[in-house]
């Protein structure tokens, strides 16, 4: 994919604030950036923050001209004040929308009562089937015919909030873990572009388990 230009273009930008969250290459984040270029794309991304300072999209989003921060969960004792760091830093960028894009940590109550309902992460299967960091090779190892992904509203479980869209990925006979993970990730990639931009300036109600964007 080619890298998109600097988006320190929109020095004056009005557009919704969103902030990715994420340990590793970024494919998601890089995708969600592309779709920001176009102008009549509603959202922006502010900042890239990172739990590890060697992930790779941060490298992109430097690349690209976004802000990034790194807030090592080492530094911290224990998952309740490093999670209370990272919402610090979080809304020192003044956010709209956060969005946990491959963030390989649990994020404590502390920082998702801080954002939710504007808090939400992409999950590689149909949830609530198949929830953590293994959901491709679990959704293989249990044989069924369609996965996909998942977008919801974050609590403090693990990939347990609210559904706001999910979209459907059909298994192949000769699938393995990294080529069904890949149609996962591609299909996974256009509806989060899409939802960003529905929750962009709108108001996000959460009523039990139904979401609604008004």
């Amino acid at each position: 994919m080619a890298q998109p230009s600097a988006v320190a273009d929109f020095a004056a930008d009005v557009r919704p604030r969103v902030v990715v969250l994420l340990s590793g290459v970024g494919s998601t984040m890089a995708a969600l950036v592309e779709a920001t270029r176009r102008p009549d794309y509603p959202a922006q991304v502010v900042a890239v923050g990172s739990d590890r300072a060697d992930a790779g999209g941060l490298g992109f989003a430097r690349e690209v001209g976004i802000e990034t921060f790194v807030v090592p969960p080492g530094d911290y004792p224990d998952r309740r004040a490093w999670s209370a760091a990272l919402a610090d830093e979080v809304a020192a960028r003044t956010p709209d929308l956060v969005l946990s894009a491959g963030l390989m940590r649990i994020l404590d109550e502390v920082f998702v009562q801080r954002f939710s309902p504007r808090l939400i992460n992409s999950h590689p299967s149909l949830l609530p089937a198949f929830p953590g960091a293994h959901a491709v090779a679990d959704a293989l190892a249990y044989g069924v015919r369609v996965t996909g992904a998942t977008v919801h509203v974050m609590d403090a479980g693990v990939d347990t909030g609210p559904i706001v869209a999910q979209t459907a990925v059909p298994v192949a006979p000769d699938d393995d873990v990294a080529s069904l993970h890949e149609r996962i990730k591609t299909a996974e990639r256009l509806m989060l572009i899409e939802v960003v931009a529905a929750m962009a300036g709108v108001q996000v109600q959460v009523e039990g388990r139904k979401v609604s964007l008004r």
